[in-house]
């Protein structure tokens, strides 16, 4: 029995994941899967009622849970706390408990949505990337940190970017991993040319490939090239490997690529495993039933897919949001003249019923 932990989160992230939830006991009764749920406040609703963006208790249910499904969290209304006490806060607080070093972030530009890419549509149509983030360690959590005074008057600020080999070793596995499932080909970012840190990155990464991934052809690129390659020839890529820093850029950018953050998955896995889509709370919309729910419910086939096995289910999810953008269905941020505008509970409805009529064929 599969058992997650829900954690909505603020704004949007309440109604997307409750489209999300439905999307999943649906697929639960066609595949007799029997989830069990148990939601909890987190972000800014937990700061609302306990005073904190995670409580002691939410984290240890965390921890026993086989998967956490996340919302997105933060909006205005808690953007003047202290940067402990904010939302976000929380969530790295709880990447940190559950040690879920690695980010995985799909960027998958569908036929029926080539167009709504800032490219042009021979560019990007095709596009199907995995960008494999390092999400604990690097410049973002490195000490020493911080801003200090100078005897001159001046102020000083400063952030520390390492590596330890045992830390670029895992994170260059889960990569080769996917690669080795997808089309066999990593790219690895970096900017060995002018960084120590990333000296070892390159060399660790080399080895690791040359010893137990002979099968899957790797590239290296320092990273001012790969953002330039990723908008150039961004069809040539498979997977993508990165630091923390490197891969916020990178992951982003490939983001635009699709045309819509509310098109995109991610998750992240390791002791524990989290499952957020990429998109913020959106609060200005929040409520008004005009969010984009596919992000989540990509984001819940993540979950069947990396945490459970579950491979088959998480394809039939993918197929019928793919299925339903063919035909026309848009929300809000997708929609242009011709489509079909809907909002975000009959979006999901879509969604649903096409999972209820389809007769999938097995996975080979």
């Amino acid at each position: 029995m599969p058992k997650v932990l829900v954690l909505p989160g603020d704004g949007i992230g309440v109604e997307v994941t409750n489209v999300s939830l439905d999307i999943l006991n649906i697929i639960g009764e066609k595949h007799n899967i029997d989830f069990e749920f148990e939601t909890e406040l987190f972000g800014g609703s937990s700061i609302d009622e306990h005073g904190i963006p995670i409580t002691n208790e939410v984290i240890e249910k965390a921890k026993s849970a086989d998967a956490v499904l996340m919302g997105a969290v933060g909006g205005p209304k808690w953007e003047n706390l202290a940067h402990e006490n904010k939302p976000e806060s929380g969530l790295l607080a709880l990447r940190k408990e559950l040690d879920a070093f690695a980010n995985l972030r799909p960027a998958i530009v569908y036929p029926a949505l080539a167009d709504a890419s800032t490219l042009k549509r021979e560019v990007v149509e095709g596009v199907d990337i995995m960008v494999v983030r390092e999400l604990t360690g690097g410049i973002y959590f490195g000490r020493p940190r911080g801003i200090e005074k100078l005897k001159d008057g001046q102020e000083k600020g400063f952030n520390t970017l390492s590596y330890t080999t045992l830390e670029i070793e895992r994170i260059a596995r889960v990569a080769f991993d996917i690669a080795r499932k997808r089309n066999k080909k990593l790219t690895s970012i970096d900017k060995a040319n002018v960084l120590e840190v990333m000296q070892l990155w390159r060399t660790t990464v080399t080895r690791i490939g040359e010893t137990e991934y002979p099968d899957v052809e790797l590239e290296h690129l320092y990273v001012d090239n790969a953002a330039m390659q990723l908008i150039r020839r961004p069809k040539s890529f498979d997977v993508m490997l990165a630091g923390n820093m490197f891969g916020d850029i990178i992951s982003d950018e490939a983001a635009q690529l699709t045309g819509s953050l509310g098109m995109l998955p991610s998750a992240s896995i390791g002791e524990g495993a989290i499952y957020e889509p990429v998109h913020g709370s959106a609060p200005d919309i929040a409520g008004q039933n005009m969010a984009n729910p596919i992000a989540m419910i990509l984001t819940s086939a993540m979950m069947l897919k990396y945490s459970f096995d579950l491979d088959q289910p998480a394809r039939v999810i993918e197929e019928a949001v793919e299925r339903v953008l063919e035909k026309g269905f848009r929300t809000a941020d997708i929609y242009h003249e011709g489509m079909i505008k809907l909002g975000c509970k009959e979006m999901g409805e879509e969604i649903a019923r096409e999972i209820k009529d389809y007769k999938e064929t097995p996975l080979v």
